[in-house]
């Protein structure tokens, strides 16, 4: 993998495009100060330029680079949760191109928890701006072979395996002593105030404007049409996919049926939740998708977050504002 890594390397210092695993999901990497090759990730995903980029580090050192005057409590919160799927939104520094941020006056910030990530951010020397692997909208990539089947004709494409968190990373918002949550994911608020009680005060309060990935209604979507189960349905229709989340028993008959875990532990419904959805994407027998929903607490509201962005489009009673 050292021969792998330095290659990548090199294609990021040229400018290049590097799709890389990290905990959460693959990146599509480019240097984070080169504001060409930045481009270049938004031309490849079909991204549109108002959703900003967030930057891995591999270096705690590189917080004052990219921000200015990082308060304490930023530092004490990266401290406990990173490397980690959190990304902290700071004020950006002069350093932070605008294409990164679409224009805004901050910056989403994390320090993945892979080590082939950390590798390849400590041999090109220089922070990563890296969105999913994937074309935008679509499902997000766990594995190489994801990254390959929406982005074939990139530069390059560190293969690490599957991923382990398998949903993207939470994002928060500092300001003063005020942490409000942006985007949930596997490391929940209640985490946070418990491994830092009294450090902050939290904000609930939905987002007005686009500040970081992962706020627009529909997003992560399958090619095929995706429905949440209600729970009063009887029966499915013909050629339809049914994703579960233990190995309960149903009265449900589907054309395929998969389980993202056998027991119902959310870790592994999160770990499993996109792969699943790849499957049934690729499953020529199935046309439609039904998938359960899972509670709406702890790491569930991050799970039924994606569900729900991913479903929305298919929605009839959806506001499609």
């Amino acid at each position: 993998m050292d021969k792998q890594i330095q290659e990548a390397a090199a294609v990021i210092n040229n400018g290049g495009l590097v799709a890389f695993p990290t905990e959460t999901v693959y990146g599509l990497g480019a240097n984070a100060l080169n504001p060409i090759a930045v481009a270049k990730i938004f031309e490849a995903k079909e991204r549109p330029s108002f959703d900003p980029l967030i930057v891995h580090i591999a270096s705690f050192d590189d917080l004052n680079v990219l921000s200015d005057n990082v308060p304490q409590s930023v530092f004490m919160l990266a401290q406990k949760f990173w490397p980690g799927p959190l990304t902290i939104v700071l004020p950006k520094s002069k350093m932070v191109p605008d294409i990164v941020t679409s224009g805004l006056e901050t910056v989403g910030i994390r320090m993945p928890n892979n080590e082939v990530a950390l590798q390849l951010i400590r041999a090109a020397k220089c922070p990563i701006a890296a969105p999913s692997a994937n074309k935008f909208g679509q499902l997000s990539p766990v594995s190489a072979k994801h990254v390959r089947k929406q982005l074939p004709n990139i530069d390059y494409i560190l293969d690490g395996g599957f991923t382990t968190v398998g949903i993207e990373s939470t994002i928060v918002a500092v300001e003063g002593n005020v942490c409000q949550l942006l985007r949930p994911g596997f490391i929940t608020l209640e985490d946070i105030e418990k491994a830092l009680p009294g450090v902050f005060e939290f904000d609930y309060s939905t987002p007005q404007k686009l500040v970081s990935p992962g706020l627009l209604k529909s997003h992560y979507s399958p090619k095929k049409p995706l429905y949440i189960l209600s729970g009063a349905e009887e029966q499915l229709p013909e050629r339809s996919g049914l994703i579960l989340h233990s190995n309960e028993a149903t009265t449900l008959e589907a054309s395929c049926v998969m389980y993202t875990s056998q027991t119902g532990s959310l870790v592994e419904v999160a770990a499993n939740l996109f792969s699943s959805l790849h499957a049934m994407e690729e499953n020529d027998s199935v046309t439609q998708i039904f998938i359960k929903p899972v509670e709406i607490k702890g790491l569930g509201v991050a799970i039924m977050d994606r569900m729900r962005k991913a479903a929305y489009q298919y929605q009839p009673n959806a506001d499609k504002e």
